[in-house]
């Protein structure tokens, strides 16, 4: 239960469990800092947020999407982002992870070139994992961190030499922080994330630039569906560097490309940013979902087979990364590649076989493909993605003399769902609630990142889950090897088979939260009206 805590800053309100350090990070100077934010750029934020809205709703009138007219000549230009710094010049393998203790030293400890700290898809935003993340990137970058687990294992920091860079995620537009207002109106996540990394960090990390290599306030930007909203993030990064007296362009950040209204935007994206941009990243999961929520109701061209099917060789993921090493090369900026979620198991060399050669086919068609890096969610899975990469670039730190594939990306290809071939099957339902059950609680517990069936799930892999069933129940699909129309009887009938066995397997656990998840996978699964994020109606559950 939040209780108000009060502040020393006028107008700031925080509110909140205790979190042990807290007053470490939420020193009445950072409050200040990330009211500024709040109190410049909200009122913007919100009229994004609207506009958003009014294109969804364009989209459903329509059925299509296309490039930018007005923006042609953006596209048509030759112009450049500003040159990598040395820390991100190469990027060939990148882990991701949120921000607990464990996760911060292995991460930066993983052999990868980045570890992308997250604080959206792969945190649940409790007031704990908010405050506690903070401070754990602040005591890594003091060389204080480390880590014992309930077996006594420690786990220490390397030198800082052999360190990953730090690339913190913020969340999105759309989330509000509940436990910090102003003026009493809640502060977007997005601020209080970047606000309080940025305020504690930036000096701190120029101040060891010339014996670290890895060090400076860099960023992954989530979830932008338009140039106008990486136009905010440059004017809150212009903003924020002028307040603490730190150089223009010395904040650099890599926008995920993980919307389809962002994939006709890339140029225009890059060109916002230009001062301060890194690069684009293929958010591919995400991607999947944003194309099944905003053309849910466009008829069977657009339904989505099952996910586990859909491919980054399927047309429309081809086209859209064709699109984005081109953009990012032509640009001068950095291409960097989707995730690799498998978790290695420990007990099963059948599964690690087939799934690791799954891997390294996927490392290796980015890599061949133009990208100069790509993610991975485990640090065993960083030899298999550098060994890709590495047999490309050789000694070279990126590829950007390479243009890509030649010929341009169409709307057409872009938006060719139907070629992706597959079915919706019952394996693929039953698949989908299980993992959207399964994340959904555990996200309720304060666990954003959640290995399910050997699979690194976080939020945008439930998102798409929900959204299959959503989208398969209001368009009558027929499943193709049951011959059944998905109906929403049927998938609480799944659910509820689903409870039952899971509530044997873990009937000793305490603090599990079954009951409340299903009840909102079912609201954001089933629901008449389509929720445009499920973490929306879930944020009031948690702590």
């Amino acid at each position: 239960m939040a209780a108000d805590q009060g502040s020393t800053v006028p107008g700031v309100t925080v509110s909140g469990p205790p979190v042990e350090r807290a007053e470490e990070v939420l020193t009445p100077q950072a409050l200040a800092f990330v009211a500024g934010l709040h109190r410049a750029f909200d009122g913007r934020r919100r009229e994004l947020l609207a506009a958003r809205t009014a294109r969804r709703a364009e989209i459903a009138r329509t059925g299509t999407l296309g490039f930018r007219p007005e923006t042609a000549a953006i596209r048509a230009a030759d112009w450049q982002v500003a040159p990598a710094p040395r820390a991100l010049v190469d990027r060939r393998v990148e882990i991701t992870g949120p921000t607990d203790r464990k996760m911060t030293v292995n991460a930066l400890n993983s052999g990868a070139q980045v570890w992308l700290a997250d604080f959206e898809d792969a945190s649940a935003p409790t007031w704990a994992n908010v405050v506690s993340g903070q401070l754990n990137l602040i005591d890594a970058f003091e060389g204080r961190i480390d880590f014992t687990d309930a077996r006594g294992k420690a786990y220490t920091l390397k030198p800082a030499a052999e360190l990953a860079t730090v690339v913190v995620r913020p969340r999105g537009w759309h989330l509000d922080e509940r436990h910090l207002s102003v003026d009493g109106e809640p502060v977007a996540g997005a601020f209080v994330d970047f606000g309080l990394y940025f305020f504690h960090n930036a000096a701190r990390l120029l101040a060891r630039g010339a014996q670290d290599p890895n060090s400076g306030p860099y960023f992954y930007l989530p979830k932008a569906e338009s140039h106008l909203e990486a136009r905010l993030w440059n004017e809150v990064f212009t903003h924020a560097q002028a307040e603490l007296g730190i150089p223009h362009g010395t904040i650099r950040a890599t926008v995920l490309i993980e919307t389809i209204t962002a994939a006709f935007e890339m140029d225009e994206i890059l060109h916002e940013l230009r001062e301060h941009a890194a690069g684009l990243n293929a958010g591919r999961w995400d991607y999947l979902f944003s194309i099944v929520k905003n053309f849910r109701d466009a008829g069977a061209g657009f339904i989505l087979p099952d996910r586990n099917s859909v491919t980054m060789a399927s047309p429309f993921m081809a086209a859209y990364t064709r699109l984005l090493v081109r953009t990012c090369h032509r640009r001068g900026a950095h291409a960097i590649g989707g995730m690799a979620a498998f978790i290695p198991s420990r007990t099963d060399p059948e599964v690690n076989a087939a799934a690791l050669a799954k891997v390294r086919a996927d490392k290796e068609r980015e890599a061949a493909g133009g990208f100069d890096g790509s993610w991975v969610a485990h640090p065993d899975l960083v030899p298999v993605a550098r060994a890709c990469f590495d047999a490309v670039l050789g000694e070279r730190p990126h590829q950007k003399e390479n243009p890509g594939a030649a010929g341009d990306v169409t709307a057409e290809e872009l938006l060719n769902v139907a070629g992706a071939q597959g079915s919706c099957t019952s394996t693929g339902l039953r698949n989908a609630v299980q993992v959207g059950v399964r994340y959904v609680e555990a996200w309720l517990r304060g666990i954003g990142a959640v290995a399910i069936f050997h699979l690194m799930e976080d939020a945008a892999t439930a998102e798409i889950s929900r959204s299959q069933i959503w989208q398969w129940i209001h368009n009558g699909v027929v499943l193709a090897d049951t011959g059944e129309k998905v109906t929403a009887e049927q998938v609480r009938l799944l659910l509820a088979e689903e409870l039952a066995a899971l509530r044997t397997e873990t009937e000793a656990e305490a603090g599990r939260r079954w009951d409340e998840a299903a009840a909102l996978f079912e609201q954001v699964a089933l629901g008449e009206e389509f929720p445009e994020f499920l973490t929306l109606p879930a944020l009031a559950l948690l702590d």
